[in-house]
């Protein structure tokens, strides 16, 4: 939809130079025209003629998002407001200390905070501020937080940061007991920083030159990185490692896998450098996790059922899995966690999350934790103590704020701790949600989920958001967000698509989109709007959908096999140039993405099937959809050429004038801008191009 009465006003888009480029695989010849837009000398990007095009795309973004500058402020108005900007956690106690974060009013980012374990949950005497984000932000376009990392003796913190949106973290370390920084640094990491040694060392992974952990590092506090240690190293370049302290933090568990295949190394916590114990060689295709209780080891494991049985081992005999809980084709185990007394088991029965409490001496003993509604979202929140009688229990639904409950594991009394405050109000009542299924063409049923304000017709004159993701086994709960009322309050109904991809209704379901069956994920989505169109939910044209990174493949591939189904289309860092980046090894991800999208190098039908659906490469002469994108300069993930290429070829071939903005985010990467109101902004920014598309900027 054009802004028809300023057109004549206003420049042209930006047009990318079409530079003859081709290459050839398995006999096939693919010609790539706008491969300049990669800076050769990434991940650093300098390159004049590339800068020049990328700011004249948000030049352009600017240009035409002038008129709906008002709307995106009111909404933007409506998302602030709905957040509790002086917020804080529920302190949680781990040792000697209660810990918890604080958002002070005005601020972007976080406080994190202690007090001393006598003063109770509720006390305020002795807090001390470890940390403040807000400060160590000031002055950066970009600040993330990464690892935060407090010692066993409560007397020393390791956290690290990243503040260009690369995800390369730089680890710090201070003394708490009198708040000064100590001067080791170490430069390049990515992951956990875990204490070990009594608390005189700290286990690290590097990120080599390609963004992947292929190594675990031992660094002593006050020695020179040049004599830290490495305990392990990846040699397959698919992989990635790290390490984690075991739940009674006895072990050091040294943790290394791709998508489909893991295995998994444990050395005593107080001997780091010593024999380390390999618990199974690894086998492709089977993934496993583990935790230690005593001299038992606890197996998460999927090599006899797709969704995952339960095992346990000796530590004499580690690799004799012995089955405690048998997996279940109703029931997917997702996680074990244990504790002293019990142990918890997490998983999804019909789509649905489910926590039991089990009992260590009788595997038949088995309490589950009861939420009120049929569709919500349940996890465990941050439980750190080895014995606990009490557990941090974090809910939300569609219509639900999220609360925080503590269960008691003797009496299964759930006590509400804190419901999430929206300031400018919220009644539950005005709203309602739904959960539904859509027959995919193959005669696969897919789960909805849908929330509408109470009183919207089913009549097909609503207009409906869908999002979807839809792969790396990745679920899309029902969850609650306050942002999102900015468009169910105008009329929209918003739907989750659960489509295959992700593990939402079990392993398999995963399994189910990716490699030869991606294209279930797409089909997924653009028939369960079809679907909900059928049913009088909304109506064609009606319908705006969104996702990001893989979600952002998934819109570029809806976008081309069904153009005309869209009212408008926002795609987030979207992975559109799939062919390209699995064809080339040097970049971050690929090696490790291979068991997900397959691999076109050496295999010619991965090659053919990624070609046929690869939303770059797919891009032909139609009428597409209103369509706006995001990408990230320094994003290690998505890498930036992607979607400026994809606008490109859009720009080129597409047959009709509707709006096709691209903005970069010039010093951020893959999650956009890191403060939580200019994230929000940016939310705003989105939900402002879709009511602009669908003739909605004045409701």
């Amino acid at each position: 939809m054009n802004d028809t009465a300023t057109t004549t006003a206003i420049p042209a888009p930006p047009v990318a130079e079409k530079k003859p480029h081709s290459f050839t695989h398995h006999g096939i010849t693919v010609e790539d025209h706008y491969a300049w837009l990669r800076d050769p000398g990434y991940p650093k990007v300098d390159d004049e003629e590339i800068l020049t095009h990328l700011k004249a795309e948000n030049a352009w973004f600017e240009h035409r998002m002038k008129d709906q500058e008002a709307l995106t402020d009111k909404l933007f108005a409506e998302m602030r407001a709905r957040i509790k900007e002086d917020d804080s956690s529920v302190p949680q106690k781990d040792g000697d200390w209660y810990y918890w974060v604080e958002f002070e009013k005005g601020a972007q980012y976080k406080q994190w905070w202690r007090k001393p374990a006598s003063s109770g949950r509720d006390g305020t005497e002795g807090k001390v501020l470890l940390l403040d984000e807000a400060k160590l932000a000031e002055g950066l376009d970009y600040f993330r937080l990464g690892s935060f990392s407090v010692s066993k003796d409560g007397m020393k913190l390791a956290y690290s940061t990243d503040t260009d949106g690369s995800e390369r973290f730089e680890a710090k370390f201070m003394d708490l007991a009198t708040g000064e920084m100590l001067e080791d640094t170490i430069p390049g990491t990515l992951g956990g920083l875990a204490w070990v040694a009594g608390d005189t060392m700290v286990a690290y992974s590097l990120a080599n030159e390609q963004w992947r952990t292929d190594n675990v590092r031992l660094h002593t506090l006050g020695t020179p990185l040049s004599d830290d240690v490495e305990i392990f190293h990846e040699d397959d370049e698919g992989f990635r490692c790290g390490a984690g302290i075991s739940s009674n933090e006895e072990w050091l568990f040294i943790e290394t896998s791709d998508h489909e295949t893991s295995e998994v190394r444990i050395v005593p916590i107080d001997d780091p450098k010593g024999e380390q114990i390999l618990l199974k060689p690894r086998a492709k295709g089977v993934e496993y996790e583990a935790d230690i209780k005593g001299d038992t080891l606890y197996i998460l494991t999927n090599d006899d059922h797709v969704n995952f049985r339960v095992a346990t081992a000796k530590l004499d005999n580690p690799g004799e899995w012995t089955t405690l809980i048998e997996g279940s084709d109703e029931f997917y185990i997702t996680s074990v966690d244990l504790f002293e007394k019990f142990y918890v088991i997490e998983g999804r029965r019909a789509g649905l999350d489910q926590i039991e409490i089990r009992d260590y001496a009788d595997p038949a003993k088995i309490t589950p934790v009861d939420f009120p509604e049929e569709s919500y979202v349940a996890s465990l929140g941050t439980n750190p103590e080895w014995d606990m009688d009490v557990l941090r229990i974090g809910y939300n639904s569609m219509v639900t704020p999220g609360t925080v409950y503590d269960y008691d594991v003797a009496t299964g009394g759930l006590e509400v701790l804190k419901v999430q405050e929206i300031p400018s109000g919220y009644d539950a009542a005005k709203y309602r949600t739904e959960r539904v299924v859509i027959t995919a063409r193959d005669g696969t049923e897919v789960p909805v989920s849908l929330m509408m304000k109470a009183e919207t017709p089913m009549d097909g004159s609503a207009p409906l958001h869908l999002y979807g993701y839809g792969a790396y086994g990745i679920a899309m709960p029902p969850y609650f967000s306050t942002a999102r009322l900015s468009l169910v309050d105008r009329g929209f109904i918003y739907a989750i698509a659960h489509i295959r991809g992700g593990d939402d209704l079990g392993r398999q379901w995963y399994l189910d989109g990716k490699l030869t069956k991606r294209t279930n994920a797409f089909n997924d989505f653009v028939d369960v709007a079809k679907g909900l169109i059928a049913k009088g939910y909304t109506s064609k044209g009606r319908v705006t959908a969104s996702g990001g990174s893989a979600g952002g493949e998934l819109m570029g591939a809806i976008i081309n096999s069904d153009p005309d189904l869209w009212g408008a289309v926002v795609a987030h860092v979207p992975f559109v140039d799939v062919l390209n980046t699995m064809l080339d090894a040097t970049l971050p991800l690929t090696p490790g993405e291979w068991p997900e999208w397959g691999n076109p190098i050496e295999d010619p039908d991965a090659f053919t099937l990624i070609h046929s659906y690869s939303p770059y490469d797919q891009v032909t002469a139609k009428a597409y959809p209103p369509l706006l994108v995001t990408a990230g300069l320094n994003d290690p993930r998505v890498t930036y050429w992607e979607p400026a290429k994809w606008v490109a070829k859009l720009r080129e071939v597409k047959t009709n004038d509707n709006e096709l903005l691209l903005k970069v985010n010039m010093g951020a990467g893959h999650g956009g801008k890191s403060g939580r109101f200019d994230s929000l902004k940016e939310t705003a920014e989105e939900f402002a191009f879709i009511l602009w598309q669908m003739g909605m900027t004045e409701e």
